[in-house]
């Protein structure tokens, strides 16, 4: 029985860190300037604060200052937003990232609107939104514009395909779908109250899986040949789609980890240093 191909998001996005880093220091040399990412982290979440400390590690090594700044997790959004205007208007700072989630006691959507439109290189303002949208320039959130690296690194193109997208979140699915939508795929977006799911993913071309429910999409549910994206991570390293079925069945999967997850974060340092490339004038 063959097998599809498997992605590899860890090789490409080892190429476009190295590419970063290159960019990076050109500008340095040019402007004198170094890229600067602050990343913001309220409380401290196992998970966040190990995350937080990934990104600064691949921020050190693609020529990237990373700044961390670190609040209690008693932070009332009004503080939150002051930290956050205030990197905004601070110029020795190009990119913002506010690692989420939040606490429950904080307007996440208040949060992310402090941060100015040409620093949101994490992709999460409704500007950012708008702007991938109506395909205008801007910053795509940042594991949808690697998913869309991944489909070019592979000769996917959407154009004419039906392409169906399973979760509806304001910084996955949604934005997935509109850039699918942008390259002229016919998209679908699923969700929880989706009828009979099965059956419309069965029709798919292109399975974008990013509702966060381990093996949700299983090979039976896969269309022959078909592109499948796991953008999905549960405990355990376990995604959205039952890799092992659904590879008997697909013509390209990504792996989880391994396929969409080193892309997140190599899209985050391509963002930050066009964003400072972009404010520096370069």
């Amino acid at each position: 029985m063959s097998q599809a191909q498997l992605m590899d998001g860890t090789g490409l996005a080892r190429r476009i860190v190295e590419e970063t880093a290159k960019r990076a220091a050109d500008l340095t040399e040019r402007t004198g300037v170094a890229p600067c990412l602050a990343t913001v982290l309220v409380g401290e979440d196992p998970a966040s604060v190990t995350y937080v400390r990934m990104k600064q590690n691949r921020s050190r090594k693609a020529g990237i200052e990373s700044r961390r700044v670190a609040l209690p997790a008693a932070t009332t959004t009004a503080e939150l937003v002051h930290t956050l205007t205030a990197l905004s208007t601070d110029p020795t700072v190009h990119g913002i990232l506010l690692q989420h989630p939040m606490g429950s006691h904080i307007d996440e959507r208040a949060a992310f609107e402090a941060i100015a439109p040409a620093k949101d290189v994490d992709g999460v303002t409704l500007a950012s939104f708008s702007a991938t949208s109506f395909g205008l320039p801007g910053f795509a959130s940042c594991t949808p514009g690697g998913i869309m690296r991944l489909l070019d690194e592979y000769d996917v193109d959407p154009a004419g395909r039906r392409a169906v997208v399973v979760g509806r979140s304001a910084i996955l699915g949604k934005p997935v779908g509109m850039l699918l939508l942008g390259r002229d795929a016919t998209v679908t977006y699923c969700h929880s109250r989706t009828a009979d799911l099965s059956s419309v993913v069965r029709e798919a071309d292109i399975v974008v899986a990013a509702v966060g429910r381990p093996r949700l999409i299983r090979g039976e549910d896969i269309k022959p040949g078909a592109v499948v994206i796991d953008a999905g991570y549960n405990p355990g390293n376990i995604g959205d789609v039952d890799f092992d079925s659904a590879r008997a069945r697909a013509g390209l999967i990504t792996p989880v980890p391994g396929g969409v997850g080193p892309m997140t974060i190599a899209t985050l340092l391509a963002q930050t240093v066009e964003a400072a490339a972009r404010q520096t004038g370069v």
